[in-house]
């Protein structure tokens, strides 16, 4: 009895499969309001090609099964777990990761980024991009009116440091000071 084994790359021969797959493609991402070009895998994720074809490095990989939100970015303003979306899929798409937050004359940190350090809602800092992706984009959304509603729909960020009541204050300020603006 022979052994069958897979096809390897290189060894002739009809229908012989590939370990390696279709090979790169060109990919046009716009990427905090920048375009980029990438030669990737169509199987590569949008946290893998932020951070190691575009050197933007501040979306974390955390769990890689989507349960963490370190990985937080937006694709056309909506929130989504850079490691369970394919970069192939964000082509044409505006993406912003967190090192596009500013503030509104774009030179200085976003209010939200500020009011984090004023809280000390950051601890380790390895959730913090994706904690403040999340909170900018509720505040945006509407989702601040009380401790619960911020607790459930920032709920998709884990912080292991529990620096939950610093984060949840950050974003009190932030909604509150917009209040008293309007």
């Amino acid at each position: 009895m022979t052994a069958h084994k897979p096809a390897v790359a290189g060894v002739e021969g009809a229908g012989v499969l590939t370990e390696r797959g279709p090979g790169p493609v060109r990919v046009e991402l716009v990427v905090n309001r920048a375009e980029r070009a990438v030669d990737i895998e169509p199987r590569v994720s949008l946290l893998q090609a932020l951070r190691e074809e575009c050197g933007l490095t501040g979306a974390k990989r955390g769990c890689d099964q989507g349960t963490c939100g370190a990985c937080t970015v937006w694709v056309d303003g909506q929130r989504v777990l850079s490691c369970l979306t394919l970069a192939i899929a964000c082509e044409g798409r505006e993406v912003a990761t967190v090192e596009g937050l500013t503030d509104e004359t774009g030179t200085g940190p976003h209010p939200v980024q500020a009011a984090f350090v004023r809280h000390d809602a950051f601890q380790c800092g390895y959730c913090t991009p994706g904690q403040l992706m999340s909170a900018v984009a509720l505040l945006e959304e509407g989702h601040a009116h009380d401790d619960a509603e911020i607790g459930e729909w920032m709920s998709g960020n884990l912080c292991r440091c529990a620096a939950y009541p610093n984060i949840r204050a950050a974003i009190r300020e932030v909604r509150d000071r917009r209040r008293t603006r309007a």
